[in-house]
């Protein structure tokens, strides 16, 4: 069987995936998410005209051959709504962010002035309009203030939240659920009987699953039992956008995964790469499937190129690659002929961006993985890059 190419299996990976759904969600849930519609600021801001300072609404004109001493006519905490007109030779007590009274042009701060309750002495002049943010300086009703397509982080959320948008049109997250097979599975805090593992490829791709912006339902210890494998599986095909699974795809017997797929919507292959050659994707139960090799760097590697950019998609992203970035290497390494070989690496930009690789090829080697911040990328016709020559490396944080 012809080996499938990296970009085509992404390609396909993605297609199955496809878009989110919009919805509207509270603005507390769409960190990370993407508008789905542009946003239209139903309100000016700041509001209304506000003092940028503690201090006195006063008339500059009174104030302009200070020393003054005038009375003091009224307090305006922020909040205050019954705002009484500013009297010409008077002074009202305000606080940051407190609308400006009728009347009042400026805003003397605190430090200029004795502090007074009843009467406060102005020891100098300001211009009309000092300490005082216009309504509208910063956003004017009507304005577009967020297109389609933004991602919206704290800053993004902080401003909706100030226009008064409770909710947001946005791609939700695609709900995963993350399946974990194998009878050798043994859960960890557990005690291990010869034979057994911990079970680790579950939590590892969960995370990942969350790390990338969606929801992961982590299913483990499904046994390597067709039956059994198809029950555990139904309860959960309406509630997810895809099935993830790890292991149990190879071409030996007991492979769970394949067996119980094979003939029903997913189609297996293997793809020219190293690690993570045994791939299979399509649908089932309506559901889109991705099922990745038990290998645990081979899970995650797979991950990396295949299921990360395919979450990201969508959600409505349009950078959906880690960055790269060019090093070179500290040492030699080879590589399978005909394979894109993805080798863990350790990246260091202050030091002349060189990268050097962690540990060997095997997908067994997670300790290696655990202490790499990159994948280095091998090209498939390359079989040996000796030290010095210049790779491309695909970080991981």
């Amino acid at each position: 069987m012809p080996l499938t190419t990296v970009a085509d299996h992404r390609n396909r990976v993605a297609e199955l995936i496809g878009r989110m759904p919009v919805e509207q969600l509270p603005l507390a849930d769409c960190l990370g998410l993407v508008l789905a519609e542009d946003v239209v600021a139903p309100i000016s801001l700041p509001p209304f005209d506000n003092s940028a300072m503690d201090g006195y609404a006063v008339r500059a004109a009174d104030i302009a051959g200070a020393p003054v001493e005038l009375p003091v006519a009224d307090d305006i905490p922020a909040g205050k709504t019954d705002l009484k007109h500013l009297a010409a030779g008077s002074a009202h007590r305000i606080m940051t962010g407190a609308p400006v009274p009728p009347g009042a042009d400026a805003v003397i701060q605190v430090e200029l002035t004795d502090g007074g309750t009843a009467t406060v002495r102005v020891n100098s002049a300001v211009a009309e309009g000092a300490n005082i943010r216009r309504a509208a300086d910063d956003v004017r009703a009507g304005d577009t203030v967020l297109t389609a397509g933004t991602v919206l982080r704290p800053a993004q959320l902080g401003l909706l939240a100030a226009l008064g948008f409770a909710a947001l049109p946005v791609r939700r997250r695609p709900r995963v659920l993350v399946l974990s097979t194998g009878s050798e599975l043994v859960e960890p805090g557990h005690r291990l009987l010869p034979g057994q593992i911990y079970e680790s490829n579950g939590l590892m791709l969960a995370t990942a699953v969350r790390e990338a912006g969606g929801e992961a339902k982590l299913l483990r210890f499904v046994p390597d039992d067709v039956v059994e494998f198809h029950a555990a599986l139904a309860p959960h095909l309406r509630s997810v956008d895809v099935i993830m699974t790890s292991g149990g795809v190879s071409a030996g017997a007991y492979e769970v995964v394949k067996d119980a797929f094979t003939g029903r919507g997913v189609e297996f292959t293997r793809v020219a790469m190293q690690p993570g050659g045994p791939q299979g994707a399509g649908r089932y139960g309506g559901v889109a499937v991705v099922t990745l090799p038990g290998n645990p760097v081979s899970a995650q590697v797979s991950f990396e190129v295949f299921v990360r950019p395919a979450l990201l998609a969508s959600m409505g992203h349009t950078v959906v690659e880690r960055q790269m970035a060019q090093a070179a290497l500290t040492s030699a390494i080879t590589s399978p002929l005909g394979k894109t070989q993805f080798r863990r690496g350790a990246y260091d930009p202050e030091s002349n961006q060189v990268v050097t690789p962690v540990g060997g090829p095997g997908s067994h080697l997670l300790s290696a993985l655990a202490l790499s911040n990159c994948l280095i990328e091998v090209p498939e016709d390359a079989t040996e890059l000796p030290a010095g020559s210049t790779v491309t490396v695909r970080m991981l944080m």
